[in-house]
């Protein structure tokens, strides 16, 4: 299969992957048809990228970390749960205490999968979600986060306490606006205001839930915050932010840089990593940026690249030794021909080639 900007799909193709909605159910199966009218709905629901299928790349698969239960499971509490929030402000029902019960079982089903792909290099470009980008972000950042935590050796439970921080480290936007959160365009000083007080309101909202850890809500309250003390909440800084939550804050920022939001295209994730080493030193440790970097794909399987030799091609396989320089399948030559019979690039072999360009 092959990724591909939805601005360069024609009616005809197939769809290499299914599309979820919100609650992880599939809007369109694999295999589907694309239409002109389907093209353009999918363009509005913000859906940068899709998979389709090719007959030169038919032999690319690619696997998701997680099972498509597990996804459907996670993104359908993350909405009920969070909704709940939002309908009943601050002041919880009786029936709340089930939220640490909830998110414990959601995280048992995202750690029994990612131990099973723990030599897989993550791929979590949203291009095939559609949903509330609260949702998927939060369980998107929880599966960085867990997969952060298994690199650095974690025991299970502390596995479970990262994760389960990871999944609500947002759950304080549900006390904030959401018109507010999605606005498109600048914010003012004022609506900046009110969207930093979203940690302070989860770890409020968290810190005296049964079963929910105390430091699981520290997690919603510092992954603000930064190494030089330029983050918020409160302006902490180095040690004082808790390791958990150093972890989410990497995760977080990263995904929401992939990700598409009405006020800006979402970036690749070669360009979203630049950014992360941008700011080591001021907010983000060395050490875990690199160990993020290890286990994310900067150039995932199937998206179309163009190399400093001018040949375009398709990323066919990552080596997690050197994730920057994936095996390339060409597909068209210097001069635009394109090829039947594609060959293969390893650029970890070939030293003097590398990416210039991905489609988009």
């Amino acid at each position: 299969m092959r990724l591909i900007p939805i601005r360069s799909c024609v009616p005809g193709m197939r769809l290499g992957k299914p599309i979820f909605n919100e609650e992880g159910v599939v809007l369109l199966n694999r295999h589907a048809e694309l239409t002109q009218n389907l093209i353009g709905r999918l363009h509005h629901l913000g859906i940068d990228y899709v998979y389709i299928e090719d007959p030169l790349t038919e032999d690319i698969q690619v696997e998701d970390p997680i099972s498509e239960e597990t996804r459907r499971r996670a993104l359908s509490e993350l909405r009920t749960q969070f909704r709940s929030f939002m309908e009943q402000g601050s002041r919880p029902k009786l029936s709340r205490p089930v939220l640490g019960k909830t998110f414990g079982s959601v995280m048992k089903m995202i750690i029994d999968d990612l131990s099973e792909h723990q030599e897989t290099m993550i791929m979590l470009m949203n291009m095939n979600v559609w949903s509330q980008y609260l949702y998927q972000h939060s369980l998107n950042v929880s599966i960085y986060s867990t997969m952060l935590g298994m690199a650095s050796g974690y025991s299970r439970d502390e596995l479970m306490t990262l994760g389960i921080g990871a999944l609500l480290h947002d759950i304080g936007k549900t006390q904030i606006d959401l018109a507010l959160l999605d606005k498109p365009g600048q914010l003012t000083e004022e609506e900046f205001a009110e969207i930093k007080r979203h940690p302070e309101l989860g770890f409020k909202l968290l810190k005296d839930e049964p079963n929910i850890p105390l430091i699981a809500a520290h997690c919603a309250f510092q992954h603000h915050e930064r190494l030089d003390g330029s983050g918020y909440p409160r302006g902490i800084k180095g040690d004082d932010i808790h390791e958990y939550a150093k972890w989410i804050a990497i995760a977080d920022s990263y995904d929401a840089m992939t990700s598409h939001r009405p006020y800006r295209r979402a970036m690749l994730p070669h360009q979203a990593m630049e950014a992360l080493f941008s700011g080591v030193g001021h907010w983000y440790e060395l050490s875990k940026v690199t160990v993020f970097r290890d286990h994310v794909a900067l150039y995932p399987l199937g998206m179309t690249v163009t190399l400093n030799t001018g040949e375009r091609g398709v990323v066919a396989a990552i080596d997690p030794r050197a994730p920057q320089r994936p095996v390339v399948r060409i597909v068209e030559t210097a001069d635009g021909e394109k090829l039947s019979s594609p060959y293969e690039i390893d650029l970890a072999e070939k030293l003097t080639v590398f990416i210039v360009e991905v489609d988009q």
